[in-house]
């Protein structure tokens, strides 16, 4: 009976020890985690919408993961990103600046918002926009020819200077000289699908489309 048990007690240990570990570099982490381990909870991952799309790059379906993100839970991103990212941005402009303690208030205020959907048509329309203006030079949301055939959206922004997702995003949403704040309305209204195109711009290196859609 002792060998017996001895046995069972090697065997239990053995299965113990070749379960794999799993690894942080296994783990699906948030484009928001450097900034609250929160986004890391399994829901948020239903805002990475765009997740299995082909037609658009990491990049450009990141921007619409953290917008919502942002549309999910506005207290928490405001909590977690926005003071923390002005605070680290070397931009003067965000110091003591209007727009950003506007957002703040708005962000605190806000209800959660619908989950954004990628859709094909404000692709390619965001897509022949961000090209043109950026093999141009052009900036504005003015279209003609193949991309006024191609125009599809509802809501229209336009991001001049940024590459990278979070950036985008944040220029958006402060909108930093817009009186209007049109872009952040854009950005938090009922929108229904999106379309995200990044491209290089002829002045401003770089030039984001968002496309927006009922």
């Amino acid at each position: 009976m002792k060998s017996a048990f001895l046995f069972v007690l090697m065997t239990s240990a053995f299965f113990v020890q070749a379960q794999p570990a799993i690894s942080k570099s296994t783990l699906q982490l948030s484009p928001l985690s450097e900034y609250d381990g929160a986004w890391n909870e399994p829901k948020y991952l239903l805002c990475n919408t765009a997740a299995k799309v082909s037609y658009m790059n990491e990049e450009e379906k990141k921007v619409i993961y953290i917008l919502n993100l942002a549309r999910t839970n506005p207290a928490l991103f405001c909590k977690s990103v926005v003071k923390k990212y002005a605070t680290e941005s070397d931009d003067a402009r965000l110091d003591n600046s209007t727009y950003l303690n506007s957002l703040i208030k708005e962000m605190n205020k806000l209800d959660p918002l619908n989950l954004l959907q990628p859709d094909p048509d404000c692709y390619k329309s965001a897509n022949c926009h961000a090209v043109i203006s950026g093999n141009t030079g052009y900036i504005g949301h003015n279209r003609s020819g193949t991309c006024l055939a191609k125009r599809y959206y509802n809501g229209e922004c336009c991001d001049y200077g940024h590459d990278k997702a979070l950036d985008i995003v944040m220029s958006l949403l402060i909108d930093y000289d817009v009186p209007s704040l049109g872009h952040r309305m854009i950005c938090f209204s009922p929108y229904l699908v999106i379309g995200v195109s990044i491209q290089p711009h002829k002045v401003w290196t770089y030039t984001a489309v968002l496309d927006l859609h009922y």
